[in-house]
């Protein structure tokens, strides 16, 4: 895995003049080189993406579709291959590096599925009114136009999926940037979709630096900027093309929410286990990963020391072992800017159940309770294997606790009680509700996305497809209806 990977330039391998390492956060090895677009070839895949935006937005639903069965298929039978590579360039453990392959190859399924009953149309009679009599309106949605998808790198082949599969379904032209950190899983989908008959310059993945970014962001031939990343670049990029259409799947602070009907052993055992597993997986690189646990007073004295046990029992270690449940941060930085938010809270109070050790770039899964409202820890996204507990009293006061961030993407809500459910869903400021569970539950093909400043618009195939078309009516005129 140490040899220099090309890029995809409008559907056609390419290198550039220079190359950059990419490394493994867990043990520093080489994982391999990629080459680096040059400005002109960056020019030759956004003019080449431009120039075939009305071909590709015409080409016949069953030739989409059958790419993007072809990438799905093709994922999954190179499953082992790719969760490896995941796992080397990202450290993420490979039981969840094979999870992730399989929801990439969920992506791509639903994304032909949805290619083939897109843009049916939506017939409306206008003769409710006397001046509309004969007249019929035909509503078909139809591509913005090139997309600009930037990935990151915690997801760096499931992200990239939801960025490339819900453009070609629809038929925009796409060009992905991947990942610096992560970019060889990207690139392997371009292996695949080289294997399909799309029309030439409907997609390019060029591994660019973050720097050269603005100029691409800028460029008036792509019109929809579908981002994922932190809420700092992200409404940069939306303050600085405000005329442009921009998906921002930003950050979050997820927190889970334990109801005081949720309070028997099995309710407790279970809720410790799912929050010590999804506060701690991806090496809490996830945006909805659990971040804070809000538990109400009635059963806080008994959950504790259960989620306290269930953190300790995480595996953690080499990635690349089965039975490893964390690895590494993506790189020592991360861990060394975790580590210094943990310490912030501590000398400010906090009590340190679990964890609160790095070693390089890993960081031991960590339990804090009485975490001071203003530390960072409380206000900011962790992404790191962190997790606060906090006692309430009242379902009232739970749901206040979960919107007193600043951000809200997801909660999970562990209660029995349906019509608790059901206020949670009114009462809560985020883009889901995961009752019964965690907030780090997603389905690819359920809408995904926040409030406040965890974003704007949603992913999840369809969803994503009607955030890169517009509506466009057509009325027809002298018909007997």
């Amino acid at each position: 895995m140490t040899s220099t990977h090309a890029f995809w330039l409008a559907g056609r391998q390419a290198t550039g003049e220079t190359t950059f390492d990419v490394t493994s956060p867990w043990d520093g090895r080489l994982v391999g080189q990629v080459s680096v677009p040059t400005d002109a070839q960056v020019e030759e895949a956004v003019a080449a993406a431009y120039a075939v935006r009305d071909e590709f937005a015409a080409t016949p639903a069953h030739v989409r579709a059958a790419a993007l069965d072809h990438v799905s298929k093709r994922l999954a039978e190179r499953t082992e291959e790719i969760a490896q590579l995941i796992s080397a360039e990202n450290g993420k453990p490979i039981k969840w590096a094979r999870g992730e392959v399989g929801r990439a190859v969920s992506v791509f399924r639903f994304a032909a599925e949805e290619a083939r009953r897109f843009n049916g149309g939506e017939a409306q009679r206008l003769d409710t009114d006397l001046g509309g009599q004969g007249r019929l309106a035909l509503t078909r949605r139809f591509p913005k136009g090139v997309v600009l998808g930037i990935a990151p790198f915690n997801f760096p082949l499931n992200l990239c999926a939801h960025k490339i599969a819900p453009a070609i379904a629809a038929g925009a032209p796409i060009i992905l940037k991947p990942a610096p950190a992560t970019p060889l899983s990207g690139l392997i989908i371009g292996d695949l979709l080289a294997e399909t008959e799309l029309p030439a310059g409907s997609w390019s993945i060029l591994p660019v630096a973050n720097e050269r970014m603005p100029a691409l962001v800028q460029d008036e031939r792509l019109p929809v900027i579908s981002f994922t990343g932190s809420e700092k670049v992200g409404y940069a990029i939306m303050d600085s093309v405000p005329r442009k259409h921009c998906t921002l799947e930003l950050g979050g602070n997820g927190a889970a929410v334990v109801l005081a009907d949720f309070a028997s052993d099995e309710d407790l055992d279970w809720a410790a286990t799912r929050i010590a597993t999804f506060s701690n997986y991806q090496g809490g690189q996830s945006c909805i990963s659990v971040q804070r646990v809000i538990a109400d007073a009635s059963v806080y004295e008994r959950l504790l020391p259960r989620i306290v046990a269930a953190v300790e029992a995480q595996v953690t270690g080499d990635p690349s072992d089965a039975t490893t449940d964390v690895g590494p941060l993506v790189s020592e930085d991360a861990a060394k800017r975790v580590e210094s938010w943990v310490d912030e809270a501590v000398q400010a109070g906090a009590a340190l159940l679990a964890g609160g050790k790095r070693d390089g770039a890993s960081y031991a899964p960590t339990v804090l309770a009485d975490v001071p409202a203003d530390v960072t820890v409380s206000c900011e996204e962790v992404f790191g294997p962190v997790l606060t507990v906090q006692k309430v009293d009242g379902e009232a006061e739970a749901f206040a606790a979960v919107n007193s961030s600043k951000y809200g993407l997801q909660a999970g809500v562990f209660t029995h009680d349906l019509q608790a459910a059901f206020r949670a869903h009114r009462a809560l400021e985020v883009g889901g509700v995961v009752v019964g569970d965690v907030p780090s539950y997603r389905a690819d093909q359920m809408p995904y996305g926040g409030v406040k400043q965890s974003g704007v618009g949603r992913e999840g195939v369809k969803f994503a497809m009607d955030d890169y078309t517009y509506e466009r009516v057509l009325v027809l005129t002298g018909l007997a209806l």
